[in-house]
């Protein structure tokens, strides 16, 4: 149950970190890793900002036991230079990060990615994955499903030049025949 909820940690992270990136731009994601005791995911997406060409990295640090940021999380840099090297902005990031867990402890512990939908691809419901949860053939896992469903958000003040804006609630579903449905988030 463990590793189901890992995983869908993981597919909550970079199903959001396309979310995040700035308008007119897509941030690249590279998925960091867990603490040894699986206690903490972390992932980071990085880019330059398109229009001002200034690079940024945030890192975030997840707690996977109540899927909240842990303390001074996310972390986010942004270089207000548009000479500055994306590089420098990421190095800045991966420093602030060393203080909540090592890059060492979160490389020794990278996990897998067991399903991805990136933006570029054109062909694939952006809204639900069904995935092998295991890299291994023949699989001998039920498979997982895994939807995530736009909610409209209230008390967006601040944001209204961002146009709509909307949260998301994430379900996974037993890809089985008489199987169940679980809530894991829900935007609030």
């Amino acid at each position: 149950m463990r590793m189901l909820f890992l995983f869908a940690v993981s597919l909550a992270a970079q199903l959001g970190a396309s979310i995040a990136a700035q308008a007119g731009d897509v941030a690249d994601l590279e998925i960091l890793g867990f603490s040894k005791d699986g206690g903490v995911f972390a992932f980071e997406e990085y880019g330059v900002q398109d229009g001002s060409g200034f690079p940024y990295a945030n890192r975030y640090y997840i707690d996977t036991s109540d899927d909240s940021f842990l303390k001074g999380t996310p972390i986010r840099i942004r270089l207000d230079d548009e000479k500055a090297k994306l590089d420098a902005a990421r190095l800045e990031a991966r420093q602030k990060g060393e203080a909540i867990v090592s890059q060492a402890e979160l490389s020794a512990n990278r996990g897998i990615t067991a399903g991805f939908n990136p933006v570029t691809e054109l062909s694939a419901d952006p809204h639900r994955i069904v995935v092998n949860p295991r890299p291994i053939f023949s699989p001998v896992d039920q498979p997982l499903e895994f939807r995530l469903d736009e909610i409209g958000m209230n008390n967006t003040e601040g944001c209204d030049s961002q146009g709509e804006i909307n949260g998301f609630r994430l379900l996974r579903v037993a890809a089985q025949d008489g199987g169940t449905t679980k809530l894991l988030h829900e935007d609030r």
